[in-house]
């Protein structure tokens, strides 16, 4: 598949779907995630996003678990070469725990997360979870000495304010220190409002390249929840149901289907086609556990909606 586009400002190519590491060490075990991965390649798709906390929620794991898998098999297929992998730092290792972006912090945990995925560099280095207290400067200091001694290639943002990604970019101006190249947002057809109120114009204006997270509403925009009955299929049914469930919701998968049955194809390929539709997307991030799903990332990319089927969307979505 060559689908190659340009990362934002950078010299990274990527197929317009990010694989989402969370699954590794939480729904897949290695062997598992292996045959995922493997999947995901043969498909020509060559972008993974994980972090150093996945999957720290998972009951007896402490963290770092989905890098290890991933280290394991760029070691085992010798592959490393070819894909661009994103991973992050700053985020919370349980839930006791807050973030931090200070530079000590920073660079003694890029030295574990290079360790566990046996690589020597990171294509992207996101800050997962800006702390709010540390000084912006001492956090890009951080940055720019990994990227001097080739740890890191690119950084990116994740969950951060508009007003303190904006004075990260001034500062990164101010100083010549290295700026994000990318934002990484919760964006898809239910949780569209505070990406377009807030972060549009900030992306639009300093160029950022932007990957979606929970890009299917954690599921809930694949198709499989279509009545109230279909909620108790799942072990996230029921908090699924709670935050998705309702008028607005219902309209949404409503259309959703409609539109795959009219084009003769999933709900997950048309919710991953109309993200690709907004012109500030760069891509998605998205999961699979299984290899049909995979499929539907393929499905998605080659997917062209007409003009009615955004409408419909658009007006189901409304906020």
């Amino acid at each position: 598949m060559e689908n190659l586009i340009r990362f934002g400002a950078s010299d990274l190519e990527i197929v317009p779907i990010v694989f989402g590491g969370n699954v590794f060490g939480w729904t897949l075990d290695q062997n598992q995630s292996f045959e995922i991965l493997d999947g995901f390649k043969d498909l020509g798709f060559n972008a993974i996003d994980t972090s150093n906390n996945y999957s720290h929620w998972v009951e007896g794991n402490v963290g770092g678990e989905s890098e290890t898998i991933i280290g394991n098999w760029f070691k085992e297929r010798k592959n490393r070469s070819e894909f661009v992998l994103m991973t992050k730092v700053g985020g919370r290792f349980g839930y006791d725990s807050k973030p931090n972006t200070k530079g000590a912090y920073i660079k003694e945990q890029v030295e574990l997360s290079l360790k566990r995925l046996q690589t020597d560099y990171i294509d992207l280095y996101q800050t997962h979870y800006d702390d709010g207290n540390t000084a912006i400067e001492e956090t890009l200091r951080a940055y720019d000495d990994l990227i001097k001694e080739g740890k890191v290639r690119y950084i990116g943002a994740s969950n951060i304010s508009t007003d303190r990604l904006i004075e990260s970019m001034d500062t990164a101006s101010k100083f010549g220190l290295p700026a994000y190249i990318s934002l990484q947002p919760e964006y898809n057809l239910f949780d569209r409002e505070k990406y377009e109120r807030e972060y549009e114009s900030t992306v639009k204006e300093f160029g950022l390249a932007v990957i979606t997270y929970y890009s299917l509403a954690s599921g809930f925009l694949t198709g499989k929840y279509l009545n109230d009955s279909d909620f108790s299929k799942s072990a996230r049914g029921e908090g699924i149901q709670k935050k998705y469930w309702n008028d607005r919701g219902k309209k949404i998968v409503m259309a959703l289907n409609e539109i795959a049955s009219a084009y003769r194809t999933t709900s997950s390929s048309v919710a991953l086609a109309w993200i690709l539709h907004n012109p500030t997307i760069t891509a998605p991030i998205v999961s699979a556990t299984d290899h049909a799903q995979l499929q539907s990332f393929v499905a998605a990319l080659q997917l062209r909606l007409g003009d009615e089927a955004i409408e419909k969307l658009m007006n189901a979505s409304a906020y």
